[in-house]
């Protein structure tokens, strides 16, 4: 394969089983979800060694992001590939139907409790919808110390965590170390570093229904991580730069990842040179404009423009609302 041979490639869905997931999902992407269990997480870019994502169109139909990767690296991420081994960010759909592990995720200061090959694991939601009773654990309470912690249960969660009632459209940034936990009938979409390491401190005294037994806690481990002088979490202030007739938020700009949301009726510029982007579309459809050729998006869609495509014109047909997603160029 060479460069000329890339375009904007749309995947398939990963749908994952998870014991406090519902069926909302089937709301945001076209894939019918598997089974009548619950489904937790829906993976729409997943560069994992065991679930790669699939291109569901195209020339490169099947292929997927692991083989591009190794095929074409530069042509996939441009001046980025000099960092990174496969795609560096995870994203994802989840459904919390029930509340989530109360867990929490090493940055790479934890480099002795990291697999190899894993990297540390910051992430980012955006709340999608809500329920009366949806919850947001995020951060600790001022004063709360490891014992604390250690010793957390259903009765003590409150008292030593922050958190609210989510609202859809917030943006919560969960910094590697961020004790974090989420719930109750609530949506989001989740943008993180291609990480699988989760250690959890707390599980609700629950019993997974497939295996019978209650899930493995991690607590040392998740003791290990955590900075207990954090404090609270809130949702984030996005900043706004309204131009002509498109609404452009910046949502979150860290090392990792940097996200903002569009929103307009009106054809606008998508995509960068030598370096890759990756769009999901939230609300709406369009095309996008390529070497003479229209490439559909619809809602729930994740589309990766390869550093090889560059910046391309986004149609939209009506009113959309896009995320537009990309890696800092760091030293």
């Amino acid at each position: 394969m060479n460069q000329t041979a890339l375009y904007p490639l749309r995947f398939a869905p990963l749908y994952q089983y998870r014991l406090w997931g519902g069926r909302r999902l089937a709301n945001w992407l076209t894939a019918p979800l598997p089974g009548t269990g619950p489904i937790g997480e829906a993976w729409l870019l997943s560069d994992r060694d065991a679930q790669p994502s699939r291109v569901i169109d195209g020339p490169l139909e099947g292929r997927t992001i692991a083989q591009l990767m190794a095929d074409s690296p530069e042509a996939i991420l441009g001046k980025l590939a000099r960092r990174f081994r496969r795609f560096p960010l995870l994203l994802k759909f989840l459904d919390a139907h029930e509340m989530l592990s109360v867990q929490v995720h090493p940055g790479s200061d934890n480099a002795d409790l990291i697999p190899v090959g894993e990297t540390g694991k910051t992430e980012a939601w955006i709340v999608l919808e809500a329920d009366a009773a949806s919850r947001v654990y995020v951060g600790l309470q001022p004063g709360v110390s490891l014992a604390d912690l250690r010793a957390l249960s259903e009765r003590t969660v409150d008292s030593c965590l922050a958190s609210f009632t989510p609202r859809a459209g917030q943006g919560i940034f969960i910094e590697a170390g961020t004790v974090h936990a989420l719930g109750g009938g609530v949506v989001v979409f989740e943008v993180q570093q291609n990480s699988d390491v989760t250690f959890r401190l707390y599980d609700w005294d629950r019993i997974d229904p497939e295996t019978g037994r209650p899930r493995a806690l991690q607590v040392a481990q998740a003791l290990a991580c955590i900075d207990p002088g954090q404090g609270p979490v809130h949702p984030i202030a996005p900043a706004e730069a309204t131009g002509g007739s498109i609404r452009r938020e910046k949502l979150f700009d860290s090392p990792h990842f940097r996200v903002w949301r569009l929103q307009t009726h009106s054809p606008f510029s998508v995509g960068a040179v030598d370096e890759p982007r990756v769009l999901v579309c939230l609300d709406g459809t369009g095309n996008i404009e390529y070497d003479g050729a229209d490439f559909a998006i619809a809602r729930g869609d994740v589309i990766l423009l390869p550093a090889a495509v560059g910046a391309c014109r986004f149609r939209p047909q009506g009113e959309v609302t896009l995320l537009e997603i990309a890696v800092p160029d760091l030293p």
